[in-house]
C-alpha cells in the first residue's frame, strides 16, 4: 500500500523494475469508479499478483485470498487507520503478515513510534478494544464541551482522567462530592491528599 496518489505511478514502476515477473495492478480513489472496480475483480479473479494501492482498502473490501499486505510509510497513518487497514489480511485460514514500512526511529514523530509499539504489543485477535485506548492515551481525550481535541490523558491515565471528568460534571451540576481522606485505591496513590475531595 502506497497512500500518495501523485507518486504511486513511480513506486509501480520502482517495484516493477526489481520485479518484473509480476503482475501488478494500481487502485485509487481517484480513478473512475467503473476503472477502479475492474483492477479489483482483475486482481481478486488472480489476474493480478500484487495490488499496489491507497488507503482505498480500508473501507471494507472483502479479499479473502489476500495474505499479505506491505504498508509504505506506516509512520504516516493514524493507530485505528492502521488496524483497519491490517484487518484487510488473514480473512481466511491462510496465516497473514503485515510489514510496516518506516523510517528510522529517528525521523519519526515520537506518536508515530508510540503508534507503531502499540500496534507490535497489540496484535492478537480481538486487540481493538486495548489499541482504541492506547490511541487515546496517545492523542488525549481533547475537552469535552470545547473545540481543542488533545489533551492530557497520558500523564493522568484514562482511570483518573474519566474520575476527574465526573468529578468536574458534579461539581458544575452543584451534586456532592464526597469528602477528603485518602483517595480509594492504588491508582491514586502519588495524588495530593485532597484531590478527588470538595
Amino acid at each position: 500500500m502506497h497512500n500518495r496518489v501523485q507518486t504511486i505511478d513511480a513506486m509501480y514502476h520502482y517495484v516493477k523494475k526489481h520485479l518484473p515477473q509480476v503482475e501488478i495492478a494500481i487502485a485509487h480513489g481517484q480513478m473512475h469508479e467503473r476503472s477502479l472496480e475492474g483492477v479489483m475483480l482483475a486482481f481478486l479473479s488472480g489476474r493480478y499478483d500484487v495490488l499496489m494501492c491507497t488507503s482505498i482498502i480500508e473501507s471494507g473490501l472483502d479479499m479473502p485470498n489476500v495474505n499479505t499486505i506491505i504498508i509504505n510509510r506506516a509512520d504516516r497513518f493514524g493507530l485505528a487507520q492502521l488496524y483497519q487497514i491490517r484487518g484487510r489480511v488473514g480473512r481466511s485460514a491462510r496465516r497473514a503478515y503485515a510489514y510496516l514500512m518506516t523510517p528510522q526511529s529517528r525521523l519519526m514523530t515520537r506518536d508515530a513510534v508510540k503508534r507503531l509499539r502499540a500496534l507490535e504489543a497489540h496484535s492478537d485477535l480481538g486487540a481493538g478494544f486495548a489499541l482504541a485506548m492506547r490511541d487515546l492515551e496517545i492523542r488525549g481525550a481533547g475537552t469535552i464541551l470545547g473545540a481543542r481535541q488533545s489533551g492530557f490523558i497520558e500523564e493522568l491515565g484514562y482511570d483518573l482522567y474519566q474520575e476527574t471528568a465526573r468529578e468536574a460534571i458534579a461539581r458544575l451540576k452543584g451534586a456532592e462530592i464526597p469528602s477528603c481522606g485518602d483517595p480509594p485505591g492504588e491508582r491514586y496513590r502519588d495524588l495530593p491528599a485532597g484531590h478527588l475531595c470538595k
